[in-house]
């Protein structure tokens, strides 16, 4: 694929992509799907970028409520990253999950667009709590990455190197990137896609840190638990979602000034 000449990017997900945790509501998001544009327009292309995600969408609403529009825009870029807030849920089905991926690697890559996912990263590295979730997230990358083999989907394939777990690339919440997050989201999709001048460095890893103590460890799992996991749990009891009321940050094709 030619990459400088113009060229329309439309990204699609849920809170990753829309950047949560690269920035804030002040001053708003960034994220890997800007910084990844950001990318196209280094390597020579003149981008109209379009950033549809969600953030607490599901797999199947980001399927209904975003592939019907991405396809009107007529991307020649296109990422699809959504489902890690299907497979924290207790009625996970990987099936009905990935299969709504795949629906729109199959719909997107048919009308022409460039197409890449993600995969989850090992999240117990992150938060050990989720330990029991562990086989799901191992199921579900083997699932994108033939899903994502049969419609020639290029795939970023984050689980496969340690530098992802590394706490400092997530935000307090533990289920969002920090800004240095996204910075090497966006860097492993420019290198899955083969950008001119991408390489392997996203995955270089951070200066080691010194291994805190475990009381401080388990002061912080305590943290996290009331401060972040409780909230999320007390949502999903209320049938709420950090979604609701929101719309997509950039719904149309707008020029990405460098």
């Amino acid at each position: 694929m030619r990459w400088d000449g113009d060229l329309r990017y439309v990204a699609l997900g849920d809170s990753q992509t829309e950047g949560v945790g690269d920035g804030d509501e002040s001053t708003g998001y960034r994220g890997w799907a800007d910084r990844f544009a950001e990318h196209m327009v280094e390597a020579g292309a003149r981008v109209e970028y379009a950033n549809l995600a969600v953030r607490g969408r599901l797999a199947g609403q980001v399927r209904a409520e975003q592939l019907e529009q991405a396809l009107a825009l007529r991307p020649d870029v296109a990422t699809v990253f959504a489902g890690v807030n299907d497979l924290i849920r207790p009625g996970y089905d990987p099936d009905i999950v990935v299969g709504h991926l795949e629906t729109m690697f199959a719909e997107l890559t048919a009308a022409g667009a460039k197409v890449a996912t993600l995969t989850f990263p090992d999240i117990t590295k992150i938060a050990p709590l989720t330990r029991p979730l562990l086989p799901r997230v191992l199921d579900f990358n083997d699932r994108v990455r033939a899903a994502a083999a049969r419609h020639d989907v290029a795939v970023a394939d984050c689980f496969r190197h340690a530098v992802s777990t590394d706490r400092r690339l997530w935000a307090p919440d533990r289920l969002h990137c920090s800004s240095e997050g996204h910075r090497r989201i966006a860097g492993a999709v420019a290198h899955a896609m083969e950008l001119p001048g991408a390489d392997i460095t996203w995955a270089d890893p951070l200066p080691p840190l010194r291994s805190p103590a475990a009381v401080t460890r388990m002061y912080d799992e305590v943290t996290w638990l009331g401060s972040f996991l409780g909230p999320w749990v007390a949502r999903r009891i209320r049938g709420r979602s950090s979604g609701d009321g929101r719309v997509a940050k950039r719904p149309e094709l707008l020029p990405l000034i460098p």
